[in-house]
């Protein structure tokens, strides 16, 4: 290996998104693990900060069209790679396609390569076909995994040997921001990307109007970006939500928002190891969250950080949200074991777990 401490991390880019948000806070604990750090993002949306050269092919190639831009991207890395003798690349985009991931095959050659796998639906990352997965993938050096369970679910429809998991890591705040401007007294807070299929934004809404907590003066806050905001708009007036639920755009800085909410929810049908459920305890946030796959149940401790419920099931949602509001002892409990039941996560004792993976030969 000609300079093993040269890393590219190849993302979709540094916009909203747990996937991007991690890219972001990898490079940190690499930086500072001593690595030259090398973003490579492929479309040009950088929200989240990183540590490092960033190298937008978003921007370089914004007049190229059609399928001649991704050729001239994927050129591109393959020139930038080898000029800048990097032998180690963690690749932490979604990978679907046979052609392109074979082209990006070739683009990495020999090197080290870590393939990342952020949710539960193995589809973003993998052809169905096991015979090409593992041609593709089966000799990478290592492919990782946020939570065991996708971890499982990869050695057992594909056979892999080469899989780890290490958990997305979190930065620790003790500091109490103020208060932000113009957000309700009480809430319940929603954190993420604004996208139905995944984040099922019809059941949040249907527990949270059944719970009638707002009739107390509690209320939803949902705060994100994305293709479904209208929908959203659209099912909060039919169900005569209007006057207590309160949409904002996507924050950079999100703490104070999770630091003053009574607690945060999650209502997915599928993830794959949540950021929104770990940034919330690490404020000390209580956090409710259906029992979907994967990742909830490895986090959130019933009655103990949080309230982990059956999933595609409004009832016992809406009964969770009416117990961390009008329960003060068990909320009082949640709230106290919040940070440490997320301890094993620190940006130090994950960043470990990358050294040592990046350094085994």
């Amino acid at each position: 290996m000609k300079n093993n401490n040269k890393i590219a991390i190849v993302s979709a880019s540094l916009g909203v998104g747990g996937a991007e948000r991690f890219a972001g806070l990898l490079s940190f604990m690499l930086h500072d693990l001593g690595y030259e750090v090398h973003n490579i993002i492929i479309l040009d949306q950088v929200d989240y900060d990183y540590k490092g050269t960033l190298v937008n092919l978003g921007k370089l190639f914004a007049n190229e069209k059609g399928i001649f831009r991704a050729v001239k991207k994927g050129k591109y890395i393959a020139k930038y790679l080898a000029e800048n003798d990097i032998e180690m690349v963690i690749d932490n985009r979604s990978r679907p396609t046979i052609a392109r991931e074979l082209l990006t095959k070739w683009i990495y050659g020999n090197r080290k390569v870590y393939y990342f796998f952020h949710s539960s639906n193995l589809q973003m990352y993998l052809t169905n076909s096991v015979f090409w997965a593992k041609y593709i993938f089966g000799k990478a050096t290592k492919l990782v995994c946020v939570s065991s369970e996708i971890e499982e679910k990869l050695k057992n429809k594909y056979q892999f040997t080469n899989t780890k998991t290490i958990y997305n890591p979190i930065v620790f705040t003790e500091k109490v921001a103020e208060k932000p401007a113009a957000i309700p007294e009480k809430y319940i807070l929603f954190f993420g990307r604004l996208e139905e299929k995944i984040k099922n934004f019809s059941l949040l809404l249907n527990a949270f109007s059944k719970s009638k907590v707002y009739q107390n003066g509690t209320k939803l806050l949902i705060i994100g970006d994305g293709s479904d905001k209208d929908f959203i708009l659209t099912k909060i007036a039919a169900l005569q939500l209007k006057n207590h639920v309160q949409v904002l755009p996507f924050q950079k800085n999100i703490t104070p928002y999770i630091q003053h909410a009574r607690c945060t929810i999650l209502t997915s049908h599928f993830e794959g190891f949540p950021m929104a459920i770990i940034e919330s305890l690490a404020v000390g946030t209580p956090v409710i969250s259906v029992d979907c796959e994967t990742g909830p149940k490895e986090i959130i401790q019933n009655n103990f950080n949080g309230l982990l419920v059956p999933n595609h099931d409004d009832i016992p949602l809406s009964e969770a949200i009416k117990t961390m509001i009008e329960n003060e002892k068990l909320y009082q409990t949640c709230k106290n074991n919040a940070q440490k039941s997320v301890e094993h996560l620190s940006l130090t004792t994950i960043a470990q777990q990358w050294k040592q993976l990046l350094s085994e030969k």
